[in-house]
């Protein structure tokens, strides 16, 4: 599919040039649009994704694009501070405060005064420093750790995290109210395997990285070495690519890569994957409303198929196909031509499944949605994350169908 750079708003592709962000993906570009329109505005931030997303770049686009840009930027990776001196590393503390502290020691809200500062993996805070950071956030004051004096600080507060946040405020593990001032903007970066070509530029970009690096011998990806790389799934996203492309470029040095040799580098437990159909458009829960009927029509048959066979291995009657006027009307107005990752096109067959369905079933539409997702939910151990991504649906979408069908 060919990107036309003019749709592109120039100061995204400025952002993506300065940081080295690869990847014309629509939903990567919103989420640089949405950083960028948010960055003069000084409003708490949450940016949300999947491990290896590429989330530390978003709280540069922020600062960058600020009014902060020329003071300090400090990250901070809070999953990988102790919890006993997670307090002093943020927060500061004086003399004497605890065994070890020789002298006073500012924390990062008073060193990054005036700037941002990014706490990456902001979910793993312990529920003492949440109480800390919320008084930040709603007043701008802070007590160093050992003293009783109350400081302030002018900060801006851009946090990540990889965790489902609304599960974690259910659990208990998470504050409500400060998962709420954090999230005053919310940002999602979508997964690699959702991106479609952007797979391909970045492989190719991570090659021609570790030839100028080490002078090594080039590799070649061939046609089904290139669709192996789009069917996968990568659960570790960008990271996981890279270090896989750095693998094979070592050990497989000026070859010719097919899938065979491709699929030594990578675990054989999740190579097949349907990617995303990426379009220019806006997102659209009706896309998703018919990927859920499709899978909804899909289990009836099996159900129906299941009984027949239980009954004294009936033949299962070929039903009459469905007519267009028969079809529930959400159903009848999509019937899209799209077009796939590679620039394909594909007419999709909505009415496939519904063909094949008993119109004689019992259950009604909602009940077997219903049933779907409160299976899904079983097979996933609550988990709603997995759920949407294994009914195709976002969580928003999830969320909704939970509570409308009083699933919680």
């Amino acid at each position: 599919m060919q990107i036309d750079f003019t749709d592109i708003p120039p100061e995204v592709l400025q952002a993506k040039s300065r940081l080295g962000i690869v990847g014309n993906a629509p939903a990567l570009n919103a989420a640089v649009s949405r950083a960028i329109q948010v960055a003069p505005i000084d409003l708490s931030v949450l940016i949300n994704g999947e491990s290896g997303t590429g989330k530390e770049f978003f709280p540069k686009i922020i600062h960058n694009f600020s009014s902060r840009k020329h003071n300090k930027y400090i990250a901070v990776n809070c999953g990988a501070i102790p919890e006993g001196t997670i307090d002093s590393e943020l927060f500061g503390h004086e003399k004497g405060a605890f065994t070890g502290a020789i002298s006073s020691r500012k924390g990062y809200f008073e060193e990054a005064d005036g700037g941002t500062i990014f706490l990456d993996e902001v979910a793993e805070l312990p529920m003492t420093t949440q109480s800390r950071l919320l008084r930040v956030l709603e007043s701008g004051e802070f007590i160093k750790v050992g003293s009783s004096t109350v400081q302030k600080t002018n900060i801006r507060i851009v946090a990540a995290t990889n965790v489902d946040m609304l599960r974690a405020v259910e659990e208990g593990k998470f504050r409500e109210d400060l998962y709420y001032r954090l999230s005053t903007v919310l940002i999602t970066i979508p997964p690699l395997r959702d991106r479609g070509n952007d797979i391909l530029l970045l492989a190719r970009k991570f090659a021609a990285d570790f030839v100028e690096k080490y002078r090594t011998p080039a590799i070649s990806l061939d046609d089904s070495a290139r669709r192996l790389l789009l069917h996968y799934r990568w659960p570790g996203n960008v990271r996981q690519l890279k270090n896989i492309i750095e693998q094979i470029s070592l050990f497989e040095a000026g070859s010719l890569v097919d899938d065979v040799a491709l699929e030594s580098y990578i675990p054989r437990n999740a190579t097949i994957y349907a990617p995303t159909v990426t379009t220019q458009h806006s997102h659209s829960y009706e896309k998703e409303r018919e990927l859920l009927f499709n899978m909804i029509f899909r289990l009836q048959h099996e159900i129906e198929e299941l009984k027949a066979s239980i009954i004294g291995n009936e033949e299962i009657e070929e039903s009459k196909p469905l007519q267009i006027e028969d079809a529930p009307r959400s159903l009848v107005k999509f019937h899209p031509k799209v077009t796939d990752v590679v620039g394909t096109p594909v007419e999709r067959q909505i009415y496939s499944e519904v063909s094949d369905a008993n119109p004689e079933s019992s259950m009604t539409l909602e009940d077997t949605e219903r049933e779907t997702i409160r299976r899904s939910l079983e097979r996933n151990g609550g988990r709603r994350k997995a759920t949407a991504q294994e009914l195709n649906i976002s969580e928003r979408t999830l969320y909704r169908k939970i509570k409308e069908y009083g699933l919680e």
